[in-house]
This record gives structure tokens, sequence and C-alpha cells, in this order.
């Protein structure tokens, strides 16, 4: 049964923002959303360049060569490129870069790249599941059992991103597929929406009768929940291919729908000119504490140890400052051995406990996962970044970058050999079943 599916994209600025940092792309073959961060240092710069370069599969159309998956990490790898441009173009705009939720359509299923802490979800059956990770600290800190998902929902620090396209190498998005069915709805949402409408009411809302109809409901609530932020929400519907065309929705003419940042053009920069940093720290009418606390002439009659007091003070400040390194030696030994990273054993990529530093005498990494993927399958770009080690959050994200590069991979297809018989007497080795990994 061949699937197709009815789309629309909508953002608002919210109550509190003066523009939009979010932006948003729906077509036949792609839907894509993108956050942007950095204030003035150009979220909505970062959010567009980021659409506009996904975008391009779309406008590439089937002609494009290569896996749906590979094809997106292409894109977003030169997302991520495009940023890096604009901050060597302009270092006004360091500190700029933007989440991503991003669905490529091959007529079966959907190839997925995520990174960051817009959401994708899908509602199957009446039922809201979110598919996506948070790339966050408080998420962090509920995958290790520290906090419950309601107390992450209100935690001081829920909007401190860990992953995010950054125009550096060191952030890998999350690579998978997803394989829908008739009926199902898919959100992706920046946080605009997540943080100010409960995941209940989203999924009543997406359940409304058309996913026009719930964009705009969705939007409404999270305006009227205080609307602090962008919101931009991306919706599809899967219906069968041969299903009548509903004429009352904004997808009916097929036609690819760019909202946000990435519809307008993004505010002027400023090229090189100095921007406005952090102000500095106030002090208060009096005058500094250590220069008050003191008159300098008392200290200067202050009267003074005994020589063999102030002999066995340094002493023991020796000690002290000794006791102190070798602490922070060992703490600092304990500390790299949280820290993972994925690189090269040989040809083979390996996932590392430990970091990539090479002290004369001290081993600070040892492998900890051993893959079978060769270096030589993957794409280029994979390549490269493989032989200078990706660094890792966790253990989890070290195992979840190479699910990624196994779906990059490209093994070789075994050739057909000839089978020597066993010579008299021998007991011939039994077959063995092959193995299958589930599916994504």
């Amino acid at each position: 049964m061949a699937l197709t599916y009815r789309y629309v994209a909508l953002t608002d600025t919210g109550r509190r923002r003066s523009d939009n940092q979010d932006s948003g792309y729906a077509s036949p073959r792609l839907l894509a959303l993108a956050d942007g961060m950095g204030g003035a240092a150009a979220g909505d710069l970062a959010s567009s360049t980021t659409i506009q370069e996904i975008r391009k599969l779309d406008q590439a159309g089937t002609d494009a060569q290569g896996e749906p998956i590979e094809l997106l990490a292409g894109a977003v790898a030169n997302a991520n490129h495009a940023l890096a441009d604009l901050i060597a173009d302009d270092p006004a705009v360091e500190g700029m870069g933007t989440t991503l939720e991003a669905l490529l359509w091959d007529g079966h299923r959907f190839a997925w790249a995520h990174i960051g802490d817009s959401r994708a979800y899908r509602l199957r059956d009446g039922v809201l599941e979110q598919i996506s990770d948070d790339h966050t600290f408080v998420q962090s800190l509920v995958d290790e059992g520290r906090l419950t998902p309601a107390e992450a929902r209100v935690h001081p620090h829920r909007s401190l991103i860990l992953r995010a396209l950054l125009g550096r190498d060191d952030n890998d998005p999350d690579l998978s597929f997803v394989e829908p069915r008739p009926g199902d709805r898919y959100l992706l949402c920046s946080d605009g929406l997540s943080d100010m409408v409960d995941d209940a009411t989203i999924e009543k809302t997406l359940a409304l009768e058309t996913i026009d109809v719930a964009a705009t409901e969705l939007v409404r609530l999270a305006l009227e929940a205080g609307g602090h932020d962008n919101i931009t929400v991306v919706i599809a519907e899967m219906v069968e291919d041969d299903a009548a065309p509903d004429e009352t929705l904004a997808s009916a003419d097929g036609r690819p729908q760019l909202v946000g940042a990435a519809a307008g053009q993004p505010r002027p920069r400023t090229g090189h000119a100095t921007s406005g940093g952090a102000a500095a720290p106030r002090t208060s009418g009096g005058s500094d504490s250590s220069a008050s606390s003191h008159d300098p002439e008392e200290l200067r009659y202050a009267p003074r140890e005994p020589r063999r007091g102030r002999w066995l003070r340094r002493l023991l400040l020796v000690g002290l400052v000794l006791l102190v390194l070798v602490g922070a030696a060992v703490a600092g030994y304990r500390w790299t051995q949280t820290q993972y990273f994925v690189a090269l054993d040989g040809d083979t990529v390996v996932v590392y406990r430990g970091v990539q530093v090479d002290l004369p005498g001290l081993d600070l990494s040892s492998v900890d996962e051993r893959t079978d993927i060769e270096v030589d399958m993957l794409p280029a770009f994979s390549q490269t970044r493989v032989r200078a080690g990706i660094e890792a959050t966790s253990r989890k994200n070290a195992l979840a970058i190479v699910e990624n590069l196994d779906l990059l991979a490209v093994r070789p297809t075994p050739t057909p050999g000839t089978t020597t018989p066993p010579a008299t007497g021998a007991t011939p080795d039994l077959p063995t079943a092959p193995t299958t990994e589930p599916g994504p």
C-alpha cells in the first residue's frame, strides 16, 4: 500500500519576542524545523541558513544520488559548514546556533535527523509519543535517574542544550528511520510549543479534524499560555496515495510552505563591528571591599610572626599545595574516565573511554566498544570526522553516534565462492543461522 502525506507549517513570533528565530519548511518530500539561538548573535540567521541548506534536498528532487539517510546526513553537514563559514566571515555572529528536526520521505519511510531540544511527536491510534530525545542537560539527568520527567519540566536549567548545530564538528545529529502507517500524524515543534503546552493537551489537539485546524489551535494554546518564545509547528498526516485530496487544506496545491526566519530576509549583520557583549558587573556605592577592609598603614605596622613560626607556616603551605595538586590529578583522571569519543583503532571504528590527549607515559583512553565498521565503508565527510575523533557527551551518545555511522556505512556485497568438500572422516562445520538486528 503506497502512502503519501498532507502537510502544514505554521509559526508565530510569540508575545515576548521582537523577532522570529524559528524556521519551518514542509513539502511533499521534506519536513524540517530549526529553532535558532544566540539572540543578538543571530539565531535567526542560523535557523534560516540551516533550513535553506536542508531544503536543497527538495530542490534536487528524486534525481539526487544516494540513500535518503546518507543524503540527509550530508545536508546536515553542509548546513553546519555553512554556519562555520558565516562565523568565519563575521565574528560578530560567533555563538549562534540552531536545533534541527528533518524528515526526508522516500515514498516508503522517512529518513530522520534530530539535534537539539526541538521535538518530533507521532500520534498513532489516538496515542501521542515523543519519538525524539531532548539533547539537554535536564534530559541527561532524567536518563541517569536523577530527575523525573515532571521535575525536568520545571527545572531552572531546562533550556540548557548539550547538542546543536554550531558550525563546529563536535556535534552530530541523531539519524534514524521512521516507519509510518496510514492515519499517523507527525508533529515537529520548537520548544515555544512544548514548553508551554503539556503532552496531554498536544495529544488531544493534534487529533482535531484536520492538520490545519490542529496547527492553528496548537499555536493559539501556546500563545494563551504566555507565548514566551517563538512558536513553530510542522505537521504531516499519512494517507493512502489514492486518497481523495482535501481541497480545504493549505497543502492541497502541493507547493512547499516556508515559514519563520527562512521565509524573510534575516536581519542584516553588522560585519566586523563590535557587538554588545555582557555588561560589566555593577559595583555598590562604596569602595572595593578588599581595599576598604584594611587600612594600609595598619597593615604596614602589623606585628610579624616569629621566624620559626614563619618557616613552619611555609612548610604547611607547601604540603597543602602538594596535597591539592595530587587530589586534582586524581580527580582529573577520574573525570577523563567518564568521557567518551568515537575514533579509529587501525581502520576500524571504535568507542573510546577517556579523552583524546597524548601525554608521555600516560594513557588517558582505552577501547570501550568495538564495531564492525571499517573507515572505508563511510562517506568522505564521515571518514574525515572519525579520523579526527568525534567527542560524545556520554556513553549512550557515543553508541548513538556509532548507530548513525552504521546507517551510513556501505558494506561490500559478498561474492559467491566455491566450497571445498571436507576431508574424508572429518566432520563438516554446521552452518550458522544468520543473525538479524531489529529494525529501527
